[in-house]
């Protein structure tokens, strides 16, 4: 049996010289989105078949797709990495993240938009320590 391949986006050469320069293979193969395609399906209840959790709107979905994203990328040490997550293969941290870490320092933000929701959050901080103090009465003897 013989089996063809085509590039539905791009060259085929320049796709093939890609994977051969990553080191992944050296010819076109489907294995590795077929393996993605099963973690996340046995990840994320909502994309399993014959399922009752399904998203009910399209956003929700998308959404939970994202948080298992980076979760997966950031929080999860891979075996086949060498006990790192592949965001520290990659060179972009150089320690696994709590979720904590993640919710606090979100991995997919500008600067300028990591400045902004620092000064919002730090505003908010004040602004709630300023009404807690105002609040607050001493007793009078």
């Amino acid at each position: 049996m013989k089996v063809s391949t085509k590039a539905l986006f791009g060259k085929k050469k320049k796709i093939v010289k890609r994977i051969q320069e990553l080191g992944i293979g050296q010819k076109i193969n489907t294995s590795h989105m077929e393996r993605l395609n099963g973690t996340i399906r046995g990840q994320q209840a909502r994309l399993a078949r014959r399922t009752r959790n399904g998203s009910r709107l399209e956003i929700m979905l998308q959404y939970s797709i994202w948080l298992w994203r980076d979760l997966y990328n950031w929080t999860r040490v891979h075996y086949s990495l060498l006990d790192e997550t592949p965001a520290m293969a990659l060179g972009l941290t150089g320690e696994v993240w709590t979720v904590l870490k993640y919710i606090v320092y979100p991995a997919h933000l500008s600067d300028l938009q990591r400045r902004d929701w620092a000064e919002q959050r730090n505003s908010v901080l004040e602004s709630a320590v300023d009404s807690y103090k105002r609040n607050k009465t001493l007793p009078i003897s």
